[in-house]
């Protein structure tokens, strides 16, 4: 058996003084980073300011509100009486025409060049106006064209159908497409 003399209990207590010392020391460090590092983050974020938020999602793409702004202030120069919702659902519709003439890999110098490469391809090749047709409306509009003979008047009027026949098929085609996406608008 062995004897712990008086000198080593001495000793042992002086060491444990020492190790609790710098445990507490350590502890007291540890802290004051904790709350240093803390105030840092609380400050930093406390002086945060919102720079742009997002006011739709179509899929994975995001619209935000400075875009929208941006679109909005120049087709408002165009016509006066559009709102901010008609622009971002054109928004919205331009991009699910877009996404769509890239998979089909359309290339087009231009993004509007683009959606009209894309709006012949998958719309307008598939519109046939019937002769008869182009007659019809000229019979039932023949007071619109003063007078104006059918040979005069008909490559108007099958301008006018065409247009008119693809904006009606465009609009089908683009519901099916928002039907097919994920579209989250929150303006």
């Amino acid at each position: 058996m062995r004897y712990i003399s008086a000198s080593d209990m001495l000793f042992k207590s002086d060491e444990l003084r020492v190790t609790s010392y710098k445990s507490s020391h350590n502890l007291r460090v540890f802290i004051f980073s904790l709350v240093t590092i803390y105030s840092l983050l609380v400050t930093s974020f406390s002086h945060a300011e919102l720079i742009d938020r997002v006011v739709a999602f179509v899929d994975e793409e995001a619209i935000t509100l400075s875009e929208l702004e941006e679109t909005y202030e120049n087709i408002k120069k165009v016509d006066a009486s559009i709102t901010r919702e008609e622009v971002l659902k054109t928004r919205i519709n331009r991009i699910l025409l877009l996404r769509e003439a890239r998979k089909l890999r359309i290339e087009a110098p231009t993004e509007d060049d683009l959606l009209h490469e894309y709006i012949d391809l998958k719309v307008r090749t598939f519109i046939k106006l019937k002769e008869e047709d182009i007659g019809d409306f000229y019979n039932r509009n023949r007071a619109e064209f003063k007078g104006m003979e059918f040979d005069d008047v008909r490559d108007k009027i099958e301008s006018y159908l065409l247009e008119k026949e693809v904006n009606l098929r465009l609009k089908r085609h683009i519901e099916d497409l928002r039907s097919k996406a994920y579209i989250k608008a929150q303006l």
